[in-house]
């Protein structure tokens, strides 16, 4: 039988914002650390538009009232992790920088997460994924050959450089605090996290492998039997059909000229002759639908799949569309996002509303009295109490 997730027990504190400090505190929610959201405080509270909240409860806090920066005070040194999602030097402007907090509570591992480098050139200015992106590297790869730099909605930058990384920031400092008794600031922004992730692209633009413009390299989308194709139905199938054995399958499966796959591939991989090889690949592709060419290549060795759509994915099993967690533990499964999960792979758990296709809001508050009962053991009206502008306060600031 599998035990608790692996993060049960951890406390985490995160300062409401979007994207990727968000998807830092899902992740680690998931894995069953305890996440406790800091909102705004108004007089008549709303839903934000963060939808990454499963397993979270949020209190609202009137950051800009000394009682209610008394109130996070003392939670963070309760806590064991802190996500500040804000531009450098808002939690600090409000006493709740690293320097305050980590002397509290040695133990804290202190989460910061920005766009910019924190010491870049454009530390100072807003941005969104794509500017970061822009002056990380990476999105100078992406796009096809003579078009401009196309950006991967907001996938790479706010989430796998950005909330991603943090993650794994903090997860590194918890191994380290086991060993050192000492929390840390963990620093994570999405241009260094973005640039980290194309590492092995940026390595490739000194070797034969990329050195070519955008578009013209076999991984990006330059080379026929490495891209992807429309069909007769207006559908898509993704070919990677590489290693020569491999895009032998895919000709045998096309029904393209056995002279394109013999004698080890050497007309497939002559440069001068990959217009002609994808034009035939395009033609043969339109000749059937998608669902046409799914039965010949499914169960085969041609690197040849459908492009599915979560559309279609969602509530089917069948098409791998059962959301799970970001990684199987098999003896400490993280939490289930599917309902209704069966195995360890889907995670443990009765799984979430949605199931992973619908996020839900969290409304300031919500869950928030029975989450400070779990960290601290406080009671509304004897511990702390509602001011009247909407936000928690302490009652006795001695409890700091």
């Amino acid at each position: 039988m599998a035990s608790q997730p692996p993060l049960t027990g951890i406390k985490v504190l995160e300062f409401a914002g979007l994207a990727p400090g968000p998807f830092a505190g899902l992740m680690l929610a998931d894995a069953g650390a305890s996440v406790l959201r800091i909102d705004r405080a108004a007089p008549q509270p709303t839903p934000t538009e963060d939808m990454l909240t499963r397993h979270k409860a949020s209190i609202a806090v009137d950051l800009k009232d000394p009682a209610g920066v008394s109130l996070v005070r003392a939670l963070a040194r309760r806590a064991d992790v802190l996500i500040d999602p804000f531009r450098p030097g808002v939690l600090e402007r409000l006493g709740l920088g690293p320097d305050v907090l980590c002397a509290d509570n040695p133990r804290l591992i202190y989460g910061r997460m920005t766009g910019f480098r924190r010491d870049g050139k454009y530390a100072a200015m807003a941005g969104h994924d794509i500017n970061y992106l822009a002056v990380s590297g990476a999105l100078s790869l992406l796009g096809r050959a003579g078009q401009k730099p196309t950006p991967p909605y907001n996938i790479l930058g706010d989430f796998a450089g950005g909330g991603a990384v943090l993650f794994q920031g903090v997860l590194m400092a918890v191994v380290a605090r086991a060993r050192t008794g000492r929390g840390q600031v963990v620093e994570a922004n999405m241009v260094d996290g973005s640039a980290y992730l194309a590492t092995f692209p940026r390595y490739a633009l000194k070797t034969p492998l990329g050195d070519r413009p955008r578009g013209e390299n076999l991984l990006d989308t330059g080379c026929p039997y490495y891209d992807t194709y429309e069909t007769s139905d207006g559908g898509h199938m993704s070919v990677g059909a590489l290693e020569p054995h491999f895009f032998a399958e895919l000709a045998r499966g096309l029904g393209l000229d056995r002279s394109w796959s013999a004698a080890g591939g050497a007309k497939r991989s002559d440069r001068a002759r990959w217009p002609e090889l994808r034009a035939l690949i395009e033609a043969a592709f339109r000749t059937r639908t998608r669902a046409e060419w799914e039965r010949v290549f499914d169960g085969t060795d041609a690197c040849c799949t459908p492009v599915l759509g979560f559309r279609e994915m969602e509530g089917s099993a069948a098409r791998e569309g059962d959301q799970r967690p970001v990684v199987t533990l098999r003896d400490t499964p993280c939490l289930a996002v599917h309902q209704g999960a069966a195995d360890v792979a889907q995670g443990q758990g009765p799984g979430v509303p949605g199931s992973g296709y619908e996020g839900a809001s969290l409304s300031p508050g919500e869950g928030g009295e029975e989450r400070l009962r779990e960290w601290a053991g406080w009671a509304r009206g004897r511990d702390y109490e509602v001011s009247n502008k909407g936000g928690l306060v302490l009652r006795d600031r001695s409890r700091l």
